[in-house]
Formats: structure tokens, sequence, C-alpha cells
């Protein structure tokens, strides 16, 4: 009897495949590779492409949900701790707030009372005239802006304009129902103006750039980085206190200014109407008001109607006199 080793083919238990199968789905891959080109593509082709996965998509995301959820736990809790830190931090700044709330009130309340007794006259917030500009290349002046709003609206030449953070510039022609407006970085502007902490005097000095130019400051004059800078009102056609920007030392020495308007586009404006203190000879007294009220204008006697009532005063009393002597 012979006996004989087993073969490869009685060792396999799977299934095999022939030969010629094997090299039909070869070539049907390689065809299929060919023919996956967006050029080439016939349109049977990418219709039934486009089934199969309209079909497969919605398969594969119900499968990847569980993926996804499990993925999405690490980042939840993560979000979940930064919220935690962020409510209390908010709460915080809310008790702050409302701190700065309460002292901004009474602080609203003690300027109310400073006003009546040095008898200031404050531009009231409500007679703000609200305008929007527009850009305007061309005119006398290199960097201005046109507004829509004119003297129909109260507004004369030389009143503020300011925007939501500080002074923007001010009213120098005025319309019937616009008004140009002369920027404080204009190369013509001259503001005077004064440190809020020290009360140090200067003139800003429009540059054409963002940044102009504090001059006549003095050689002793107590001026630090970041001081608040606001109009001193010394030249009698702005108001005192308009808010401009903080002090800044350049790299020669100069002190400019960076301005609060710059912090948004000039897009809206308010413009304050400003009544201008005028010099006495520009404002003379008219004589009639000085001249002393007589006796017929302020209701009391004269001489000549004094002197009847005194005689007749003196005769009744005599007469009373009379009569009562025994």
């Amino acid at each position: 009897m012979v006996f004989r080793s087993p073969s490869r083919r009685d060792q396999d238990d799977g299934v095999r495949f022939s030969r010629t199968l094997t090299a039909t789905l070869i070539i049907i891959s390689i065809l299929l590779i060919i023919f996956d080109r967006p050029d080439v593509r016939p349109p049977a082709l990418s219709a039934v492409r486009s089934t199969v996965v309209d079909v497969v998509a919605p398969l594969l995301d119900l499968a990847a949900r569980p993926l996804r959820a499990m993925g999405n736990i690490g980042p939840y809790w993560r979000r979940q701790s930064e919220l935690a830190q962020e409510n209390a931090a908010l709460r915080d700044q809310l008790n702050d707030t409302l701190y700065w709330r309460d002292l901004a009130l009474r602080l609203r309340d003690q300027i109310e009372i400073y006003e009546q007794t040095l008898d200031l006259d404050v531009t009231a917030s409500q007679e703000r005239v609200g305008a929007w500009t527009l850009a305007d290349p061309t005119g006398p002046f290199v960097q201005s802006r046109i507004i829509g709003a004119g003297a129909e609206r109260g507004i004369r030449d030389g009143d503020p304009v300011l925007n939501v953070f500080g002074l923007v510039g001010r009213v120098v022609e005025t319309g019937r129902r616009s008004s140009r407006v002369l920027l404080l970085t204009d190369l013509n502007s001259r503001v005077p103006v004064i440190a809020d902490r020290t009360n140090a005097r200067a003139i800003l000095i429009g540059n054409n750039t963002n940044f102009p130019r504090l001059d006549y400051v003095g050689r002793d004059a107590d001026l630090r980085d970041g001081d608040r800078i606001v109009t001193s009102g010394d030249d009698g056609v702005l108001p005192r206190g308009l808010p401009i920007g903080v002090a800044a030392l350049d790299r020669d020495g100069q002190w400019r200014v960076r301005l609060f308007s710059d912090q948004a586009p000039v897009d809206f404006v308010w413009v304050f109407p400003h009544v201008r203190v005028l010099p006495p000879e520009a404002d003379p007294v008219i004589e009639n008001e000085m001249e002393p009220p007589t006796g017929d204008e302020t209701g009391t006697a004269t001489d000549e109607s004094i002197e009847p009532a005194l005689t007749n005063s003196a005769d009744d009393t005599a007469s009373t006199t009379q009569g009562d002597t025994p």
C-alpha cells in the first residue's frame, strides 16, 4: 500500500474561486477605476453611484452616531466646566456693575446740587442733534465730514460734534439741511485742552494723522502718559470738559493724543448746540437796561405823592390830639 501526503487542495476547507472569476473581478475593478473620473464617467454610472450613495449614507450616519456621541463626552464636560467658570466671573462682574451704578447715581445727584449752587448753564443731553455723516474728499479742508443736519435743526458754526466715545470735531460751515465738520485730526484744527488730572493746559494741533500733537505744553507742566485730555473752553467756542483722548509720548519726546473717537467709525454723530459767551465788545450793555426804575414802573410812591400824604397825616394827628385833651 502506498501512502501519499495530503495536498494543499485537500487541506483548504474554505471556498475557492476559479481563476476565470478572479480575472473577471480584477478587470471590472480596473474598469471602474478608469471610468470613475468625472470627465469620462458615463451618465449611467453616475446615476448608479448617486443611488448607492443615497441608500448607504443614512445607514452610515446611523452607525456613526454612537461613535460621535462617545467622542463628544470629553468636550461636553470640558465645556460645562468652562461655562461654570464663566458664570462665576459674570456674577462678580454684575456685582461690580451694581456698585458702580449706585455710585454713578449718587454722583449724578451731587453734580445736580453743585450745578444749582454754582448757577451753571449746562447743555442738556436732550438737546443733542443726531445726524449721519458722509466722507468729503473735496473742499478747503483735508479731513472733514458732511453731516445731514443743518440750521433747520438748530445747528450753528462752532457747535461741538461727538460720537459715542468722544469729541470728533466742530461745525465750521452750516447750511439749511447739512453742515461741514472739521475733524480734530485736520491740519487746520486748533483746540485748547487741559489734562483732567492736573489741569495742565495745551493746544491740540491736528497733523492729518490719527495722533494729533500737543503743543505749548510748557516745561514744568505736570503731564503723564495716559492722562485724560479734555477741552478747556478757553477759546470760548467749545465748552469745557468734552472728552478727547489720552496723552501719549512718542519716540521723539513729543506729546500726542490717542483720540477716543477712533474707537468707532465716524458714521453717526451728535451735535450739541452750545451758547457761547461773547466778549463785552460783541455783547454791549444797552443804556436803557442800566437806567434806574421810576416810581410809576415799580409801583412805589414818588416824592410828590408822599408830601400830601405826610401833610394829611400830620393834620389828622393834631386833630386827634386836640380832641383827646380835656
